[in-house]
């Protein structure tokens, strides 16, 4: 779906999803529960559709009793016993992917997953190089990984600079093993607010684990996950986009998130005022929030000023090269800015032409191209808008009610 978009105003109060970070883990820990589990809140985007038709594969029954509502069965104490390797579609979802690498290995001995778009091209080497420690065999042909051998409980000494998500995974398959483990990073955590939430979901679900300085955490094992009632918050995430409308400009308020929530994106309150009143050139490290970089770079083009993203070398592995693809967003609206191995260097505060954006398939992409358009001197068109399903299926309507004049081609 291509759209165009002409320039205008938002105004009025939107209410982001709830967090996609939150629900992949709390869907995971109501699969690996004893009972039945209500999740509420719950937004049905492409990712976490991806979570629940895996966790179908593990033997978990779901269903939706009312619009926003998941009612998880979980798996633990019931027999299954699948025949041959199960198959996990994680679709494009980074967090299906990684998180249930090490859960499958746990619980079956093995499985083969595949998904679309970059997923299966992204980093998978902390896991690869545990995986070789232990005599867990590993393959990845064409659009195909499987994996298969024992995972067993121990010590697991892994970089914390890749992604969270694996240290996210191991927690979740170490916790019910017969004997303790221990996870040791041996380089620091980026992201840590995302283990943080790991941490709070398995504590709600009744496991506990101890955590030093997220430098190390100790799992101890035997514990099982307890079926709850559980709310999911507002995504800070998606939140950005529109504190990106209003710092171009826009009268936008934004409901409905939690203040004191571990969501790492949540600094994006803190840097909104930066980007807005702070004069001169501004440096931002975007090492503990690489997600931010498209709405943050739209900010950066409205101010008078260099805006210098460094810590970035993440989002060359992530939908698309968000490097490359926010580099190529601005140059298309008339903003320059120069791509770095791992930073973005922005020159802000002149007018925003208009042009055509190409989505490069990037949900991330796609609402940075609509809420940068609100400040455009012309049309803007924007290749693949549809891309926005993978996290936020919601944002066209949500665009059109606060008054922005979408049109599709």
């Amino acid at each position: 779906m291509n759209v165009e978009i002409t320039p205008k105003k938002l105004a009025g109060t939107v209410a982001p999803p709830s967090s996609k970070s939150m629900t992949h883990r709390a869907i995971l820990a109501a699969a690996l529960s004893q009972g039945t589990s209500t999740l509420r809140n719950v937004s049905f985007s492409q990712d976490i559709r991806a979570t629940l038709d895996c966790v179908t594969g593990l033997g978990c029954h779901w269903e939706e009793p009312e619009p926003g509502v998941l009612s998880v069965q979980g798996i633990w104490g019931r027999e299954w016993d699948p025949a041959g390797l199960s198959v996990f579609d994680c679709g494009e979802s980074g967090s299906t992917l990684r998180f249930l690498l090490p859960v499958v290995l746990a619980l079956e001995g093995g499985g083969q997953f595949t998904g679309r778009g970059r997923l299966m091209e992204r980093p998978q080497k902390p896991y690869f190089d545990l995986f070789l420690e232990r005599g867990i065999h590993y393959e990845q042909v064409d659009n195909i990984l499987t994996v298969q051998g024992e995972l067993e409980p121990g010590e697991f000494a892994l970089p914390g600079d890749v992604s969270s998500q694996f240290v996210t995974g191991l927690l979740y398959a170490l916790h019910f093993m017969e004997r303790d483990s221990r996870i040791l990073l041996t380089t620091p955590l980026e992201s840590a607010g995302y283990v943080r939430m790991t941490l709070e979901v398995l504590s709600a679900f009744g496991v506990e684990i101890e955590n030093r300085d997220f430098r190390e955490f100790l799992v101890p094992g035997e514990q099982f996950c307890q079926a709850r009632d559980l709310t999911m918050e507002g995504d800070w995430s998606q939140a950005a986009f529109w504190y990106a409308a209003k710092a171009l400009g826009s009268p936008v308020e934004i409901a409905g998130l939690r203040e004191d929530s571990s969501q790492g994106d949540r600094v994006v309150r803190d840097l909104f005022p930066r980007l807005c009143r702070e004069e001169g050139e501004v440096e931002l490290d975007l090492s503990g929030c690489p997600d931010l970089l498209p709405p943050l770079a739209v900010m950066a083009a409205g101010r008078r000023g260099i805006t210098r993203f460094t810590g970035a070398a993440r989002l060359r592995l992530k939908e698309s090269d968000r490097l490359a693809t926010v580099h190529g967003l601005l140059s298309a609206l008339g903003c320059p800015s120069e791509e770095g191995p791992d930073s973005l260097l922005v020159y802000g505060g002149k007018p925003l032409s208009g042009g055509v954006v190409d989505g490069a398939g990037d949900h991330r992409i796609v609402m940075a191209a609509a809420i940068a358009a609100t400040a455009c001197q012309g049309p803007v068109t924007i290749l693949g808008a549809g891309a926005v399903e993978k996290s936020y299926p919601a944002f066209w309507q949500d665009y059109k009610e606060l008054g922005g004049e979408v049109h599709v081609l």
